[in-house]
C-alpha cells in the first residue's frame, strides 16, 4: 500500500514556468500589509477616491432594473464603440470604424493582454520603456514574449527617446510598448520625442502598443499643450494599438471596461482571442460608458482639476522634506527620489510604512530603473496628503541624519 505523501501530487511542478518565474504585483504586497495595520495613510493604489458620476451609476442601474443584463456582441455595443469612435475623432482628429477598429474589453487590463496575445510568437522581444506599470511585462511574458527593459531617467523627465530604443532593437524586436501619461513617474511623451521614436519603428518594422488610459489626466504645460496621442504622427496610425478605459478619467475602476483602438487587421486577431478569452464586456459595465462618454465629461473635469491641486501640494511637500520630486505632468502620480535617506526603495517603502504608517509602492515595482524612487499617489484627499507629507518629513529628517554620518565615514 503506498504512503499517504506518495499520494499527494506536487502540484508546484505543473505550474507553467512563465507564470511560476513571474513575481507578484510589487504594488500589492505593501497594502496587503498596510491592511492589518491601523492608522494608515495609503499614497500607494492607483485608485481614484472620487465615486463614478452619477450619470453612469443611474445608467448602471436602469440596465439592472430594466433586465438589461445578457451578452452584448463579442465587439460592444455599437453605441459604445461609436461613441469611442467619435471621441477620438473630437479630441485628436482621429479616426477609427467602430465596427473593425475598436472593441469594448473588461477593463484596459483586457485590452493590454488581447494586443499581446495577439501580436507575439514566441521569442518575440517587446521592448518596454521602465519605470512603467507592473503588469507590461507580465503580460508580454505570459504571451511567450520576451521583455527587453530600455531604462529612462529623470534627466529627460522619464521620456523614452529614440536614442534611449535604438541600442536595443534586434532582429527579434516586434512589438514597442508605450504608456504616457506615465505610471508611475507622471512624465507625458511630446510630440518631437514621439516624432523620433516613429521613425525608428518605420525603420526596424516594429508595432506599437500604445497605453493612453490617463490621457485626459495631464495638468500644467502639457494640459495647455494637449496630450499626444501616438497615432496622430501619421507614420504610427497604421502601426499602433491604442489601449484605454474608463476607471481613472471617470473613476470607474470597479466597473472593469475598457477598450481598444487600432488597425482592423490588428483588431481583428485581437477580437479573435477576446471572444475565446471573454465572450464580451459585461453589459452594465457598457451601459455606465456610455453615458460616462454622454455625461460624464464635467465630472472628469472636476476630477482633473481637483487631482492637479493635490498634485502641486504633494510635489512641494516632499521637495520641502527634502526629497527631489519631479513635477508630474500627467495621470496622479509622483516618484520622489529618496536616495538623500541612504535607503533603498524597499526599505524605504517598508520602514515608512512601519515607523510612520504611510503606505507608498517601492520604484523597483516599476523597473530596475525605480531603484532609488517610490511611487506616491494623490489620488486622495488633501487632508491625508498633508498629514502623509508631515509624517514622511518627520521619517526623513530622521533617516537623514542616520545617513549622513555613514556618508562621513564612507569619504573620510
Amino acid at each position: 500500500m503506498a504512503s499517504p505523501s506518495a499520494t499527494i501530487p506536487n502540484l508546484e511542478r505543473h505550474v507553467s514556468e512563465r507564470v511560476r518565474t513571474t513575481p507578484p504585483s510589487g504594488i500589492r504586497r505593501f497594502f496587503d500589509i498596510a491592511a492589518t495595520m491601523d492608522d494608515v495613510i495609503s499614497l500607494g493604489i492607483g485608485e481614484p477616491d472620487f465615486v463614478s458620476p452619477t450619470p453612469v451609476v443611474e445608467a448602471g442601474i436602469e440596465a439592472l432594473e430594466h433586465g438589461r443584463t445578457s451578452y452584448t456582441s463579442n465587439a460592444g455595443q455599437e453605441e459604445l464603440r461609436e461613441l469611442i469612435a467619435a471621441d477620438y475623432e473630437e479630441r485628436y482628429g482621429l479616426s477609427y470604424d467602430p465596427d473593425d477598429e475598436i472593441i469594448a474589453t473588461v477593463g484596459c487590463s483586457e485590452a493590454m493582454q488581447l494586443a499581446m496575445q495577439a501580436l507575439l510568437d514566441p521569442g518575440d522581444e517587446v521592448l518596454i520603456p521602465e519605470p512603467c506599470f507592473v503588469s507590461y511585462g507580465p503580460s508580454a511574458r505570459f504571451a511567450g514574449g520576451q521583455v527587453v527593459h530600455v531604462p529612462t531617467s529623470v534627466e529627460n523627465d522619464f521620456q523614452v527617446t529614440a536614442a534611449d530604443i535604438a541600442p536595443h532593437v534586434t532582429e527579434r524586436s516586434k512589438v514597442l510598448f508605450l504608456g504616457y501619461p506615465n505610471n508611475p513617474t507622471g512624465a507625458v511623451l511630446r510630440r518631437d520625442t514621439l516624432r523620433d521614436i516613429a521613425q525608428l519603428v518605420v525603420d526596424n518594422d516594429l508595432l506599437v502598443v500604445s497605453d493612453e488610459i490617463y490621457d485626459q489626466l495631464i495638468y500644467g504645460a502639457a494640459h495647455e499643450r494637449g496630450h499626444v496621442a501616438v497615432p496622430t504622427v501619421e507614420t504610427l496610425r497604421r502601426r499602433t494599438i491604442i489601449v484605454g478605459g474608463f476607471s481613472k478619467n471617470y473613476a470607474m475602476t470597479g466597473w472593469r471596461i475598457g477598450y481598444a483602438c487600432g488597425p482592423a487587421p490588428l483588431l481583428q486577431a485581437m477580437h479573435k482571442v477576446h471572444q475565446y478569452m471573454i465572450m464580451s464586456a459585461p453589459t452594465m459595465s457598457q451601459e455606465g460608458a456610455i453615458a460616462a462618454l454622454r455625461e460624464g465629461r464635467t465630472a472628469a473635469e472636476r476630477m482633473r482639476q481637483s487631482y492637479d491641486e493635490r498634485r502641486r501640494v504633494i510635489v512641494k511637500g516632499l521637495n520641502d522634506a527634502g526629497l527631489p520630486t519631479f513635477e508630474p505632468e500627467g495621470a496622479f502620480y509622483c516618484f520622489p527620489d529618496i536616495t538623500p535617506t541612504g535607503l533603498s526603495s524597499e526599505e524605504f517603502a517598508q520602514a515608512l510604512l512601519d515607523e510612520e504608517h504611510v503606505a507608498c509602492v517601492p520604484g523597483t515595482a516599476f523597473g530596475p530603473s525605480g531603484e532609488g524612487y517610490v511611487r506616491c499617489s494623490y489620488a486622495t484627499g488633501l487632508d491625508d496628503i498633508n498629514e502623509a507629507l508631515t509624517r514622511i518629513r518627520r521619517f526623513v529628517d530622521r533617516h537623514t541624519d542616520a545617513a549622513r554620518p555613514a556618508a562621513s565615514a564612507q569619504e573620510a
